[in-house]
């Protein structure tokens, strides 16, 4: 069985640490907390809990804090958490399955991160990270904002664990922008991956035409990761339509296509396009199409699992209802039930047929 050195950087977060060093407990063999500023009982907190306890001052760089977090463990492989992050109790055994079975040579452990939820509490939004990594690798953390180590040598996908991303309250929301503008102002010139998370902060600051062009200039770079060239033509998409350039949001979704088969993400949103001008026919054909799409979880992408089934279903019992099919409608409405039994929307649905047929 291998061993495993938990390794987190952190900044006031005494209300936090504690469910996140809980939930490991049992399933690690050491707790590195590198501490990079806290004003609160952090420090204190991690020690109760049994961390080693390391501070690295605050240097606007994500991925120097971690490296040195990284290099102060003595196991065998690092994990990576944030303070709120957990390994939820379903996949406790599922983590320590992976510690049995890991074959020693394995350089990177990718496994699922859980950033959504909806109010059952079932992941909306998740994709693979880079969670376990081979001490004496010899990979390290790149990037000062949206840090990643890229998964090279030996790596393997395990979806029997996961972690899942519990936000308990919002993070310093001008950080990340301020950290890619110092970086700018040092004279650095950003990588792709960085230009392509620097759109997203300023569409997020609402520097609209800045953020499409910045993604106009990422996608024509072709430099990219193939993920994030595909999310770059979906956000841009969106910024087109918030500046209410409707064919320049629809050009940016056709272009994702460039880049193979449409995930159903994609067909989604060009579904929704097509809805939103009252084209049901050419929308219920993109939302068909993503019902027939496979899921690729292990390509790295941001994956929105309703778009895989009870999203495109409910859009098509609109489409359908509208178009004049109200049996086709109602089917669908159905078959959304079958994914989301509680949904309001389902259930509105539900009583607004049977309203029908009370009347007919």
């Amino acid at each position: 069985m291998i061993t495993v050195s938990l390794c987190m950087i952190v900044k006031n977060e005494e209300d936090t640490l504690p469910r996140c060093l809980e939930s490991v407990q049992g399933l690690v063999e050491e707790i590195i907390v590198v501490d990079t500023g806290s004003r609160d009982r952090t420090r204190e907190t991690a020690r109760e809990l049994g961390a080693k306890v390391y501070e690295f001052p605050w240097v606007e760089d994500f991925s120097q804090a971690r490296n040195f977090s990284f290099s102060k463990a003595t196991q065998q492989y690092c994990l990576w958490l944030d303070a709120d992050d957990v390994i939820d109790p379903e996949y406790r055994e599922g983590f320590l399955e992976l510690k049995a079975l890991l074959p020693p040579q394995t350089d990177v452990v990718m496994l699922p991160y859980h950033i959504a939820f909806d109010q059952r509490g079932e992941p909306t939004f998740t994709y693979f990270r880079e969670r376990l990594i081979r001490r004496l690798s010899g990979l390290k953390w790149r990037g000062a904002v949206h840090e990643a180590i890229p998964p090279v040598g030996n790596v393997i996908y395990w979806e029997k664990a996961a972690v899942s991303h519990r936000k308990t309250r919002p993070s310093d929301p001008d950080r990340n922008l301020r950290i890619f503008e110092g970086l700018l102002s040092q004279g650095k010139e950003l990588e792709p991956r960085e230009q392509f998370y620097y759109a997203r902060e300023l569409a997020s600051h609402g520097r609209e035409e800045e953020a499409s062009g910045l993604w106009e200039e990422f996608l024509s770079s072709g430099k990219g990761w193939v993920e994030n060239q595909l999310e770059a033509c979906r956000d841009l998409a969106q910024s087109y339509l918030r500046q209410g350039k409707e064919d320049l949001a629809l050009s940016a979704l056709t272009r994702a296509l460039r880049y193979g088969p449409p995930r159903a993400e994609l067909c989604c949103d060009l579904g929704s396009w097509f809805f939103q001008r009252g084209d049901y026919p050419t929308a219920a054909f993109w939302y068909e199409t993503a019902l027939t799409r496979p899921r690729e979880d292990r390509s790295g992408a941001f994956v929105s699992p309703d778009c895989y089934g009870y999203l495109p279903c409910i859009q098509l019992c609109v489409c359908y209802y509208r178009m004049g099919d109200h049996a086709r409608s109602r089917e669908y409405n159905r078959r959304a039930g079958t994914f989301k039994p509680d949904d309001p929307a389902y259930l509105y649905n539900e009583r607004f047929f049977h309203g029908e047929e009370d009347h007919s």
